[in-house]
């Protein structure tokens, strides 16, 4: 009886030791850095320009990005743009980045803008809903507004006429625009770092935590 006991506890040892390192495995970035000295012209050429820019760093989605230098360079200049420049400004283009990393559990995303986030003046406890997967409480008008656009624009596929007609006549045909790219943007680049199993900077775990199937 005991070494029948024993046996069963080996294999569920040895079962769980597959299951740990299947699931390490499955985690693994599929795209990691490139060592500078191993890119090709056109990779370093892309790379210093994002490094020269307001970024500071080759970080991120250009990590896996950088394999396709062209597609990394286009894209990374419609980023900069609605990162830095965008109509309806800085900290709304950090909230509504935060509902999209959100909506696809974009781990890296959420890992550098939402210290940004909080730094622009987004409430600490509007953020934590949002990562939570909860309508935030306490909004500004502005962040209600865009919030309903967003979540609208995700979960329906489309924007009703009341919640289109707020963001512009607060935000213009611009705004509009300007909020419809940030949320394709920063999807492409949740599937980019999601498909290729980007890690999160410095290793840590990730905050946001999958929502129920």
């Amino acid at each position: 009886m005991k070494s029948a006991r024993k046996s069963l506890l080996a294999l569920v040892f040895v079962l769980s030791l597959i299951l740990l390192v299947s699931v390490t495995v499955s985690a693994q970035d599929r795209m990691p850095p490139i060592p500078f000295d191993k890119m090709t012209d056109l990779q370093k050429k892309y790379a210093e320009e994002i490094i020269k820019g307001p970024r500071g760093a080759l970080y991120g989605p250009f990590i896996p990005l950088i394999r396709s230098p062209e597609l990394m360079d286009r894209s990374q200049r419609i980023g900069e743009y609605l990162r830095y420049k965008s109509a309806i400004g800085t900290r709304l283009s950090e909230f509504v980045i935060l509902i999209v990393a959100r909506q696809w559990t974009q781990q890296v995303e959420w890992a550098i803008h939402e210290p940004i986030a909080l730094k622009e003046g987004i409430k600490p406890d509007v953020v934590k809903a949002i990562a939570d997967g909860r309508r935030p409480v306490g909004m500004s008008a502005d962040e209600e507004m865009l919030y309903d656009f967003c979540m609208e624009l995700h979960t329906n596929k489309s924007i009703s006429d009341s919640t289109y007609d707020r963001v512009l006549k607060r935000f213009g045909e611009q705004g509009v625009m300007d909020t419809l790219g940030i949320n394709g943007y920063y999807t492409m680049i949740a599937m980019v770092m999601n498909a290729t199993r980007t890690a999160v900077p410095d290793n840590k775990p990730g905050a946001l935590k999958p929502f129920p199937k």
